[in-house]
């Protein structure tokens, strides 16, 4: 499998476009913007897929375009399905004042879900917190995780839907996996679940929900 992030947005928010190897299907996680990085990313595969960690108007902003560009179904998780075209929860209006052109989600995802992108298994995995809908996706040895774990931190949990009950579950749920993933957050510098495991303050298991 193969991973190119692309940057962009007012955030800015890390997009991934992943490319399975054996079938050169791709999909796309988190367009939340649209620039000519990602237009040319998306224009020259083969995409079936694009994958929403959640709703917030920073991780889907672009997809009405990338949709268009490409034909691909729109995964999203079930019950965050409202935010889409809705400026208030999405966070859109109240950040910059801005609209998200619409779409309509073609897939709604429950956790434990696995979709396949050619060769390679993509499995959802809930992680609500920032958001009640949030989720991660796992394949071939990485856990894209929007905005429920970045590099030595997590996501806010005082947006619409958030809780640092759920965040604090969210995060145990993932240092609880098997093994070492690469970690490719929503924003920020890629990691590994070892690392955060180790030095991440928020996956710590004698911290209580005040912290977050």
């Amino acid at each position: 499998m193969d991973v190119k992030c692309i940057q962009g947005g007012p955030l800015p928010t890390n997009c991934y476009v992943i490319t399975d190897a054996a079938t050169g299907d791709g999909a796309v996680i988190d367009p939340g913007f649209v620039n000519r990085e990602l237009i040319d990313a998306v224009s020259g595969g083969n995409i079936k897929m694009i994958l929403l960690t959640h709703g917030h108007f920073d991780h889907i902003t672009g997809v009405a375009e990338v949709k268009k560009l490409t034909g691909a179904k729109v995964y999203i998780y079930s019950g965050e399905e409202h935010m889409i075209n809705d400026g208030e929860s999405n966070l859109g209006g109240p950040f910059f004042g801005t609209s998200v052109t619409p779409f309509s989600a073609d897939v709604l995802l429950k956790d434990g879900d696995t979709a396949a992108l050619g060769k390679t298994q993509i499995k959802v995995l809930h992680t609500p917190g920032h958001t009640s809908g949030g989720c991660c996706f796992v394949a071939g040895g990485a856990i894209f995780a929007g905005d429920t774990l970045m590099k030595l931190c997590c996501g806010r949990v005082d947006c619409p839907t958030g809780s640092a009950a759920d965040m604090r579950a969210s995060l145990l749920k993932l240092k609880s996996l098997k093994g070492n993933f690469k970690v490719y957050p929503g924003h920020g510098p890629e990691s590994s679940l070892d690392f955060e495991r180790e030095y991440n303050p928020y996956m710590k298991d004698n911290i209580d929900d005040s912290m977050y």
